[in-house]
């Protein structure tokens, strides 16, 4: 037949499916023969042939989750002000990592942060995605320095990753069972950091 036979599987849902078993179980704790059965692929090599390899498949999933659950921080970006983007994604981010529909936390923080040498790929793209993640908060608050958004004396990268680390450690507190409304009162607390105008002497 020309062609070859048409895939048994809905694309999208086989990455909804690998995305909730790598977010459950790790990169590392997630097997091949788990993966095929739960995205309803026949084989190993029927996976590959749709996805590539495993490491391959974990790319797509992690552009899955960006555009799926975590849409929320392009969404939070899109706001007119740098201090309404970085609320907006704090609170989003409470809101995502406890989502009763997802497993609690953040693939991106908690997907392979203990591996052994055979996933340091994995390791390594979740930690290029989180400091791409920084380096674009990091751009938004230099133009806001440079708009006067900010005060004179505030220094963006270090806001950067003041609010990179909350929003970090939102993840992990989800992920070890806090209550939505704990984070969110936790985002509230972050937010007084943000910078003042001092009065003049």
């Amino acid at each position: 037949m020309a062609g070859g036979r048409p895939r048994t599987f809905d694309h999208d849902t086989a990455l909804d499916r690998a995305l909730e078993l790598f977010w459950r179980q790790g990169y590392e704790g997630t097997g091949t023969a788990e993966l095929t059965k739960a995205m309803g692929i026949k084989n190993a090599p029927s996976l590959y042939n749709a996805f590539g390899n495993k490491e391959q498949l974990f790319r797509q999933v992690l552009d899955h989750y960006a555009e799926g659950p975590a849409r929320y921080i392009r969404e939070a970006f899109g706001r007119p002000t740098a201090r309404e983007a970085v609320e907006a994604l704090l609170h989003g981010a409470a809101d995502a990592t406890t989502h009763p529909d997802h497993p609690r936390g953040c693939i991106t923080v908690q997907g392979a942060l203990a591996c052994s040498p055979g996933s340091r790929p994995a390791r390594d793209e979740l930690a290029a995605r989180r400091a791409a993640g920084e380096a674009a908060l990091h751009e938004r608050l230099r133009g806001a320095s440079e708009s006067g958004e900010l005060p004179a004396g505030a220094d963006p990268q270090v806001l950067a990753a003041y609010f990179s680390t909350i929003y970090q450690g939102l993840a992990v507190q989800a992920a070890g069972g806090a209550a939505r409304e704990q984070l969110h009162r936790i985002v509230d607390v972050a937010m007084t950091a943000w910078p003042r105008e001092r009065p003049a002497a």
